[in-house]
């Protein structure tokens, strides 16, 4: 595992479609019980080098019920996103992963992560990605967890920019975080 994560953090694949220096976030281990999939990292992610630092990483956390001790040991907690590089900005958020990331390292990686118990798959890019019967809308692929559940929990991205999406949809906080809240403390006890 550790030649493997260190031949992704030495990626260069999609070096040419990227805004600044390739540098693959990744987090895992062969005992990870919680995998993370996201979109890929943002910003600051690429500035400090660590995987959901920002705003959206502490709701994440806030969400997952766990602090950055939990959330930042490998051995808990993997965490492998679609693009493993920041893509730059859009007009709003950020662009979308590259398409090389996850074809070329998720089955490698996924595969000696012997322990996972429960993914989150995080916004619409890893929804799309794993789950092949997915209804056309993040709000209905939210809506409908329980088709994946325990296996693959489907969730949306937790950025401020999605505070309208979660005031129209209360019924995530109200009835979907308290069972994910319940399965990650099950996975991770």
């Amino acid at each position: 595992m550790k030649k493997l994560l260190e031949s992704v953090r030495q990626c260069q694949l999609c070096k040419d479609e990227l805004p600044l220096e390739p540098k693959p976030i990744i987090q895992a281990s062969r005992k990870s019980k919680l995998l993370i999939i996201g979109q890929a990292p943002g910003l600051k992610a690429h500035d400090t080098n660590k995987p959901w630092n920002d705003p959206s990483g502490v709701r994440l956390r806030k969400w997952l019920g766990i602090d950055d001790e939990y959330f930042y040991n490998p051995d808990l907690v993997a965490i492998v996103p679609i693009g493993l590089c920041y893509p730059g900005r859009a007009a709003s958020g950020d662009k979308p992963p590259s398409k090389v990331c996850a074809p070329t390292w998720h089955s490698k990686v996924l595969n000696e992560l012997e322990n996972v118990q429960l993914t989150l798959l995080i916004g619409d890019n890893a929804q799309r990605y794993y789950l092949k019967d997915k209804p056309s809308t993040l709000t209905e692929t939210v809506a409908n967890w329980r088709q994946w559940a325990p296996t693959y929990l489907p969730i949306p991205h937790p950025s401020p920019r999605n505070a309208i999406w979660l005031k129209r949809n209360p019924w995530f906080e109200q009835d979907t975080l308290p069972y994910i809240q319940l399965h990650v403390q099950k996975v991770l006890s």
